[in-house]
């Protein structure tokens, strides 16, 4: 069936620009949903901060920036820490101009997690939706999301069912996964080589763990990913022989995926209820298998046996074991698993699908049916 040419305006993440990193997987998530919707025909207007850049493949985007002051991310202050709208913030300049567009399009995808989004959206023209890319790490948050999957549940979507758990919905959650460019990662049949991480270097993604599996083993840790935490950073490394962690730095995909696919296993070790995990993809469409803790979305992407090897949460030996055992996992497998259930172009169906089912919605007396 061909599906009918919608008008969307995405919101970018106000953590940082496009490009940087700072917006940790969101921004992978945004490139693939792009890449998807331009592909299903869709007429895209992306509304983010001054400095963001897209790759080759999205230049039919209308790219509109605003300067403005990055937003503190929710998972860098406590859980009940209040609404902080910084000084020339970019957050309320990114959802003026997105809303403003928005009054002459089909639908608004919002991608930033934060409270005043969410608040919102009662209140405007525009049909503003949401994919929640975190769990609940916000009381406000947790809270914004709850009151609107009361006023209207299919304006919200979440990657796993491990992540809407930490919500109190008004209905079943809209479950939409996410999706990547396989074109992009290159699988590499060969067994043996390094243990890799990668992650942002903060402390809710559990690096000193992995670190801890390489150090039993007398291994080095190949560690990819922006380090967001400096003082973390050290306090890890000084924790284990010289050597045992080899900073690989933040890298773009296509060098990132030929670093990655020659790994042997790739570790995951979140120390909080991870929203999916693109890092677990990214590693199995190379051929690579993953050893996780099961916690939030890992727990729904690897499959024991299979793809790799799930362990008690922050069960460092288990890691360890798990680790000896990889070599029962067939990398074909791996690939195989993300080609059936991760490609963009279903991430984009998945997406199409919901955002059709909202705006299709007839409300009576305001109340949804």
């Amino acid at each position: 069936m061909k599906t009918k040419k919608l008008k969307i305006v995405l919101v970018s993440t106000p953590i940082g620009t496009l490009g940087s990193g700072k917006g940790g997987g969101v921004e992978l998530t945004l490139i693939s949903l792009i890449k998807g919707l331009l592909h299903l025909g869709h007429e895209l207007i992306l509304v983010a901060p001054s400095g963001s850049v897209l790759p080759s493949d999205c230049k039919d985007v209308d790219l509109r920036v605003v300067d403005g002051v990055d937003q503190l991310s929710w998972q860098k202050q406590d859980f009940y820490s209040p609404v902080i709208l910084p000084a020339n913030g970019v957050l309320p300049k990114l959802l003026k101009e997105a809303l403003d567009i928005g009054k002459q399009a089909d639908a608004v995808l919002n991608m930033s997690y934060d409270w005043l989004p969410l608040w919102l959206t009662p209140f405007v023209e525009a049909k503003l939706f949401h994919l929640i890319s975190m769990g609940g790490v916000s009381k406000v948050v947790i809270d914004a999301v709850k009151e609107l999957s009361q006023y209207d549940h299919s304006r919200l979507a979440f990657h796993t069912n491990s992540q809407a758990s930490d919500y109190e919905l008004y209905g079943e959650p809209i479950i939409v996964g996410n999706g990547f460019d396989l074109s992009n990662y290159h699988f590499q049949p060969e067994v043996g080589g390094p243990i890799g991480w990668a992650g942002r270097i903060a402390p809710e993604k559990g690096l000193e763990d992995a670190a801890s599996v390489a150090a039993e083993l007398g291994e080095t840790l190949l560690v990819w990913g922006l380090i967001e935490d400096k003082n973390y950073a050290k306090e890890v490394e000084s924790l284990f022989p010289k050597g045992t962690i080899n900073w690989k730095g933040f890298l773009e995909t296509r060098n990132f995926q030929k670093e990655l696919g020659k790994c042997r296993v790739l570790i995951n070790t979140p120390k909080w209820n991870e929203a999916f995990g693109n890092v677990i993809v990214e590693s199995l469409a190379c051929g690579v298998p993953v050893v996780a803790y099961e916690r939030g979305g890992p727990g729904e992407l690897i499959k024991q046996g299979i793809t790799g090897w799930l362990v008690p949460k922050d069960d460092v030996s288990a890691l360890t074991n798990a680790v000896l055992r990889i070599n029962e996992i067939d990398r074909k497998q791996c690939r195989l698993w993300v080609e059936e259930t991760s490609s963009y172009k279903g991430f984009a169906e998945r997406i199409n699908d919901w955002i059709n089912g909202g705006i299709h919605k007839k409300s009576i007396n305001n109340e949804y049916i």
